[in-house]
């Protein structure tokens, strides 16, 4: 159905044309993809307003009437975001087993002093791993720990949620002040970037590992942070767990403050990085960056800029394989790198080497595409810390001894403590491409497990008495039995076939007994698991739980970084219930738009 020129919002266009009604399914279509552009992109809504905007919609189809600002914020984004809310509740009613994350963003100043984001990871009922935001709340009243305490159990128990978390990732370092991003010490800022300074004086680029913004981004061992643990522990009780990869991302930022000589090096990279990256022609950089997580692209021919210390690490790397090419077409003179300096830079990238594997595993390619499903969980953690320790301990560093030194002890401070941990041991058990091949005393891991495993499966199989009606009420119910085949009855037809003897149900000893004489096999967990689970039913049920723990940060985590840089409000006019909804919808952009 179409209208005369002048129908919704009042758009202009050529003499004659029709327009389409509100309800036209072009019409429909159109408004939709511009709604999921913006929530993707996270877009300011008002760029619906701009003219340039219109008169691309115009050339495109000039029978679609654009949506006003008002339209698209105040109907038609809580419209998607209340069917998300709807799609969430009925996944998580029937979901086998979950965890929460608690994440908290220091964001603008003015009318919100920050955001609490709830993010469920839940097993479903053919061992799919899912995630799900369930609310992006602005701290409007203040960041206090009682106050986030509250909202969050209130999030919890309008989902349905409350006392079936099986664990609750929650970080008290990111609450006391706004954090950021550890990164190699004066590297890199690329040009895109500059400008982007220029434009805002207040923004600046910290490589967060100045001890005294650490100790305010409770970083270091403060009140603030003692009091935000001892109230954590109080109000989430032994549920709570840390982030793996924020205790692994804080290892590298006590290693680097720890090397202050890296600075003045890593900072002459830089400037020979932005040089070469403006000097160099397209087609001789692509032969150094283009790789993966190196694709070229962004302002002029420089590459994204690199923002954590992962990807700097990267562009350094390449940077010194190919130092000498590099020079030849660029002739940089004054900056080129001298033997020292390329030497202690070799010694930075080949020590931290192990610690980006490491990152890369926990984190894969969800920076690239946040729209994806993939969860990692913690049995990746107990081998990763072991894997470093072995590292840190056979490696030698006569040009940075101070960065091997301090490396070690952020090892040992931040992420040890997981080797002894029975939740740790008992996840990386589990997961069949480990089970106890990583193990120097098997017998006492053994010993271990079997007590560790014991509790989790008599917690499994109780219910809270604290558990409301409601939450109770979302229990998924036991799967129905499998159908039994006539010809399994016993009958005279048959008798000449041998009875099977009863099977007689293990224990969860005799299980685990019979699950570590299996060699380890390259299956994934869940998959394994999923095959495995009518052969060890107790084992099984532990795994559902212990999966859903996830061992790096959550996509709202992502969502709210990137949000800090292009959604301000005094540049993209986005007032702070807009940003929370924006911020729901991006994080939950699959469970909406799967096929699209």
């Amino acid at each position: 159905m179409v209208t005369t020129e002048g129908g919704v919002g009042g758009g202009s266009g050529g003499g004659g044309v029709t327009k389409f009604d509100r309800h036209d399914p072009r019409q429909v279509l159109i408004s939709e993809a511009i709604a999921k552009m913006i929530v993707r992109d996270l877009q300011p809504v008002s760029i619906v307003e701009n003219q340039g905007f219109r008169e691309l919609l115009q050339l495109l189809e000039p029978r679609y009437t654009p949506e006003a600002q008002h339209y698209i914020q105040s109907q038609l984004l809580p419209a998607y975001a209340y069917q998300a809310q709807l799609a969430t509740r009925q996944a998580l009613a029937s979901a086998h087993a979950l965890s929460l994350s608690l994440d908290l963003w220091r964001g603008f100043t003015g009318a919100s002093a920050g955001y609490l984001g709830v993010t469920c990871h839940f097993l479903t009922s053919d061992w799919q791993m899912r995630s799900a935001l369930l609310a992006c709340l602005p701290l409007t009243g203040g960041c206090s720990e009682n106050r986030v305490l509250s909202d969050f159990d209130e999030v919890c128990h309008s989902h349905g949620v409350s006392g079936r978390a099986f664990r609750i990732v929650a970080d008290p370092f990111s609450i006391t002040a706004k954090a950021k991003p550890c990164c190699l010490p004066g590297f890199l800022v690329s040009p895109s970037h500059s400008n982007e300074l220029q434009e805002d004086n207040t923004e600046r680029l910290d490589d967060g590992n100045n001890p005294e913004e650490g100790m305010r981004n409770g970083h270091g061992d403060c009140g603030g942070k003692r009091e935000w643990v001892d109230s954590w522990e109080k109000g989430l009780g032994g549920c709570r767990v840390d982030c793996f990869s924020r205790c692994l991302e804080q290892s590298i930022r006590e290693g680097l403050h720890s090397c202050p000589q890296l600075s003045s090096t890593l900072a002459k990279a830089a400037c020979f990085y932005t040089y070469i990256t403006s000097a160099v022609p397209p087609e001789k950089l692509s032969q150094v960056f283009d790789c993966p997580g190196l694709t070229m692209g962004g302002s002029g021919n420089a590459p994204p800029a690199a923002r954590d210390w992962a990807a700097q690490l990267k562009v350094l790397r390449r940077l010194l394989d190919s130092v000498e090419f590099l020079e030849e077409v660029s002739g940089p003179g004054e900056l080129a790198l001298d033997g020292s300096e390329r030497a202690l830079l070799r010694e930075l990238t080949d020590t931290l080497e192990p610690f980006t594997e490491a990152w890369d595993m926990v984190h894969g390619e969800r920076q690239a595409d946040m729209q994806t499903d993939r969860h990692v969980s913690i049995s990746l953690a107990l081998p990763c810390v072991l894997g470093l320790r072995k590292h840190l301990s056979e490696t030698s560093t006569p040009h940075c001894r101070a960065l091997l030194a301090g490396l070690s002890q952020a090892v040992e401070s931040q992420l040890a403590p997981i080797l002894d941990d029975p939740l740790y041991i008992t996840a990386t058990t589990l997961d069949p491409q480990f089970k106890l091949s990583w193990s120097s005393t098997p017998d006492w891991h053994r010993q271990v497990l079997i007590e560790e495993l014991s509790k989790l499966s008599t917690a499994a199989n109780s219910v809270d008495p604290n558990t409301d009606l409601h939450s109770q009420s979302q229990t998924p119910p036991d799967l129905a039995p499998s159908p039994v085949s006539p010809l399994s009855r016993p009958c005279k037809l048959f008798s000449f076939i041998k009875q099977r003897p009863t099977t007689q149900a293990k224990s969860l000893e005799q299980e685990l007994a019979v699950y570590l004489r299996e060699e380890p096999t390259d299956e994934e967990a869940l998959h394994y698991w999923r095959r495995k689970a009518i052969d060890f039913p107790l084992l099984a049920q532990v795994a559902k739980q212990t999966f859903t723990i996830p061992a790096c940060g959550t996509v709202v985590e992502s969502i709210f970084s990137t949000a800090e840089r292009c959604l301000r409000p005094e540049r993209g006019r986005v007032l702070p219930k807009n940003l929370e909804t924006l911020i729901y919808l991006k994080a939950n952009y699959r469970l909406l738009w799967t096929h699209s």
